[in-house]
């Protein structure tokens, strides 16, 4: 497996009607934000009366003087190549990878799948169209982002191997106070694996700050799955919504 990222983004002012579109604004009794001569420019503060980040189920402000007007998306793949050595039909393999996101001034984010599956030749394998439970000696692939038990039949050690659990739930960096993502719907169950290419794998529902997220593979073949070699490159597209 081969984690490739890429981003979409998109501008958009933080308050507008039909005629008018206000991108930065300021209330306050000293400080201003473009402080600027004909060489230079400065954003300046001075007594403010609130700083940080609030939110309702609808809006979101980022409060204080010293904040940026951009609007900005980030997404790091942190997961490289994994060899998960030779699948049997009495094994389970398993595998996991990382990406982060966060995001600023938006209305938040969506991360989608975009890769048809672990390939050899013509052959998928069996993609697991809703969550669903291991089973060695059944032909499935699928994954999910939060922490589970390892798998039956999974050995402890070597490649595609699984000790004292696989994956984690996502991680709110720093907290739960500045970061807001969550794994999504299907792929959110524990010990439930499911893998639909273009679908939403996760999401935040307001700006946030980073959340670090762990996908879990899961493996398995049939005695008809066709032998063979078989690669999957997974992308990941993450992109801001409004």
């Amino acid at each position: 497996m081969i984690a490739i990222s890429s981003t979409s983004l998109v501008f958009a002012a933080q308050s507008s009607s039909s005629s008018y579109s206000i991108d930065e604004t300021f209330f306050g009794s000293g400080g201003e934000l473009n402080a600027c001569s004909t060489s230079y420019c400065s954003k300046q503060t001075a007594g403010e009366t609130t700083v940080g980040n609030a939110s309702s189920a609808n809006f979101g402000i980022q409060a204080g003087n010293n904040t940026f007007r951009d609007n900005s998306l980030e997404m790091i793949v942190t997961g490289s190549n994994i060899s998960l050595g030779q699948l049997t039909t009495t094994s389970t393999k398993v595998a996991t990878g990382q990406f982060s996101v966060k995001s600023y001034l938006a209305s938040g984010y969506v991360v989608y799948t975009h890769s048809p599956g672990p390939k050899n030749s013509s052959h998928i394998l069996q993609l697991l169209s809703s969550p669903t439970g291991s089973s060695t000696g059944s032909e499935q692939f699928g994954i999910n982002l939060v922490a589970n038990t390892c798998p039956a039949n999974t050995s402890p050690s070597g490649p595609g191997a699984c000790s004292g659990g696989l994956g984690s739930d996502p991680v709110e960096v720093p907290d739960t106070s500045f970061s807001f993502g969550h794994a999504a719907a299907g792929y959110d169950t524990a010990d439930s694996y499911k893998y639909v290419d273009n679908s939403v794998i996760a999401y935040s529902n307001t700006s946030s700050g980073e959340t670090d997220y762990t996908i879990s593979y899961l493996f398995n073949i049939s005695a008809v799955t066709p032998g063979g070699t078989y690669a999957m490159v997974h992308d990941l597209v993450a992109t801001s919504t409004f």
